[in-house]
């Protein structure tokens, strides 16, 4: 469900001279606003796990085998493979500190840690909380992160962009009755590029250990995601 919230400001009402364009005696500069809440169309969420082992093959070893029961776990719910995608795999050596013989503090080596992170993009929302459960039973023991967007920003740009031009032809027309004067056409019409599309909505968790084993679902709420559009708009004052 989409919902418009409008509002504006004028700007400039002003007179001109004599000499002005033969079907118009002034100008009426408002400024255009709207914004609108839509509910996200898909989720993102980045699962991994991170395995130790006494060789830098084992540890990669074990991290990719649990990797593969993401994906798996995620085809299993109906994901599309364009939408499972490895995001980072990372493999590095565990240092402790320890004492020399000669007594004094030192580090060694005490095996391998590796990772393996993959994003699964998922379209059934209601189908995250079991997503994450299940992968935790397949073997991750991470959650990085969430998100929430929308696959088609621009549409929701448009739309309210749509709704601001709209809001200062309103308050146009407002300001004309108001003033008594009657309101000709739109001269000019600036729309300020927006400094970012709206982009994935975060929603932070983070887990270093897979929770006891057990069917239930993680609780996730979506929420909205909030877009804005703002115009320029000037308009003739006609005899």
């Amino acid at each position: 469900m989409k919902c418009f919230a409008l509002a504006g400001s004028l700007l400039l009402l002003a007179v001109a001279s004599p000499a002005a364009a033969d079907d118009e005696s002034g100008r009426i500069r408002v400024i255009g606003r709207a914004s609108q809440e839509v509910a996200p169309d898909f989720a993102s969420v980045e699962i991994g796990v991170e395995s130790r082992g006494a060789t830098p093959a084992a540890a990669l070893d074990a991290a990719s085998q649990a990797a593969k029961g993401i994906v798996a776990t995620a085809k299993e719910l109906g994901v599309a493979e364009a939408d499972i995608g490895t995001s980072a795999v990372t493999l590095q050596p565990r240092i402790k500190t320890v004492r020399l013989p000669d007594g004094t503090m030192g580090e060694r080596e005490d095996g391998y840690t590796a990772s393996n992170r993959v994003r699964v993009r998922l379209a059934e929302m209601g189908r995250l909380g079991e997503l994450m459960r299940r992968t935790l039973d397949s073997g991750a023991n991470r959650i990085q992160g969430i998100s929430f967007g929308l696959r088609d920003p621009a549409a929701a740009d448009a739309a309210v962009q749509v709704a601001a031009v709209k809001d200062a032809k309103a308050q146009a027309e407002r300001i004309a009755e108001a003033t008594g004067v009657k309101l000709g056409s739109v001269i000019a019409i600036d729309s300020p590029p927006r400094a970012e599309s709206p982009g994935p909505m975060p929603y932070g968790l983070a887990m270093k250990a897979a929770a006891p084993r057990g069917r239930t679902a993680v609780p996730v709420e979506a929420g909205s995601i909030e877009t804005s559009a703002e115009v320029d708009a000037v308009f003739a004052i006609s005899r």
